[in-house]
């Protein structure tokens, strides 16, 4: 069994990594939760925050990849990801002397084009720290961050309790920048120098039938949780679920996504092969969709909840040991980007969309749609390569 420890080079790599990852999802998570609110607090109706939000999804489906060009571009994905890092830190700040449409609309969208490629820059560059992701344990830094998600939000919600909700803005503002600062220190083994042989860019990646093969299979997977998110909590409300009740059972799923992220996930991997772990994944989407189909008892949601850590974070890691191998270096910050923007986002975009018709047609019932994409996946996702060398 191999050592859970990362190889004696690698370890101050990991606690470099470690803290841009918990800085830069803790940023995320103490103001997730709460933006809307804040949003109507500064007076925009339900009308305008819905177009203030949909507006930066829809933007970073442009700004994403442009930010992972950039970077690929000019053989720099560290100095890119300070740089955006940074200007995100500053544009945050923007929110607390905003009001109104137009202005809170311009922050959100300014927001969001800074946003979309840090993720993406950050996964390339801890994915190059070891090879294909195994000599450096990606995974700890991704749960990390996932754990320092959940953790923000709750002190966040403290925080609002005291000071208000402009305390969010504060609070995401100052950790993307200490994300900035520690962004500095990260190794960059991306860094190139910038010729014809190392330009190119999307066409060539999708000219990769592994590629395009693996983001159909994430686009899928990962898409099918649009209804979840979305309706979950409303089908389990209407079933007589108390709030706290529907609280533990979606911890259930994001500490299942962390045990497979630290613990479990890369050595499922090394076994199964990242196809085989990509069809475990869509099977697991298909019996957890079902089951939410057709029950909202307390029991069936409680023992198919955390199948999340499959139906994300072992598909998520799957992608991870993919794109390391199939995309050349020279392009990893762009594969990285069509992958979390494009792939997964978009599919999201789109299946959240679907998904409101979908429930009010169907209720429950448009979960069977989430199997079938899953089911769909599966056959896709055994086309996928065995092995790694």
């Amino acid at each position: 069994m191999p050592s859970p420890l990362p190889p004696p080079g690698n370890q101050g790599a990991l606690a470099r990594f470690l803290a841009l990852y918990v800085t830069l999802f803790a940023a995320f998570g103490v103001v997730s939760p709460f933006l809307a609110a804040f949003l109507a607090g500064r007076g925009l109706r339900p009308e305008a925050i819905g177009m203030v939000l949909a507006a930066g999804t829809a933007i970073r489906l442009l700004a994403g990849p442009f930010g992972g060009r950039l970077a690929d571009r000019l053989g720099a994905p560290r100095l890119v990801l300070t740089a955006y890092a940074a200007a995100a830190a500053v544009v945050a700040f923007g929110y607390l002397g905003a009001t109104g449409l137009g202005p809170l609309l311009l922050v959100s969208v300014s927001h969001a084009v800074v946003l979309a490629p840090i993720v993406p820059l950050a996964d390339a560059l801890a994915l190059a720290a070891g090879p294909l992701g195994r000599g450096f344990p990606y995974g700890w830094v991704r749960g990390a961050g996932s754990a320092a998600f959940i953790l923000s939000t709750l002190v966040a919600g403290q925080a609002v309790a005291r000071f208000g909700l402009a305390a969010t803005i504060v609070l995401n503002g100052t950790l993307l920048g200490a994300a900035a600062l520690s962004s500095v220190a990260v190794p960059d083994r991306l860094r190139h120098k910038v010729t014809v042989e190392t330009t190119g860019g999307f066409a060539d990646l999708l000219r990769n039938p592994v590629f395009r093969r693996l983001m159909l299979v994430a686009a899928l997977i990962q898409g099918s949780h649009a209804m979840h998110d979305s309706f979950a909590v409303i089908r389990w409300e209407a079933a007589g679920i108390g709030n706290g009740t529907i609280g533990v059972l979606w911890s259930e799923s994001v500490v299942a996504e962390v045990v497979v992220f630290l613990l479990i996930g890369r050595r499922l991997i090394d076994w199964l092969s990242p196809a085989g772990a990509s069809v475990l994944c869509a099977a697991a989407g298909v019996v957890r969709w079902t089951v939410l189909a057709q029950s909202a008892s307390i029991a069936a949601a409680a023992l198919v909840e955390p199948l999340h850590g499959l139906t994300f974070a072992l598909q998520h890691l799957a992608c991870m040991r993919l794109i390391a191998q199939v995309v050349p270096p020279h392009l990893a910050a762009s594969g990285q980007a069509f992958y979390n923007t494009v792939a997964v986002g978009a599919a999201t975009a789109l299946l959240t969309l679907a998904s409101g018709p979908l429930y009010a047609t169907f209720g429950a019932g448009g979960f069977w749609v989430m199997a079938a994409l899953c089911l769909l996946a599966a056959p896709l996702a055994w086309g996928l390569p065995r092995s790694t060398p």
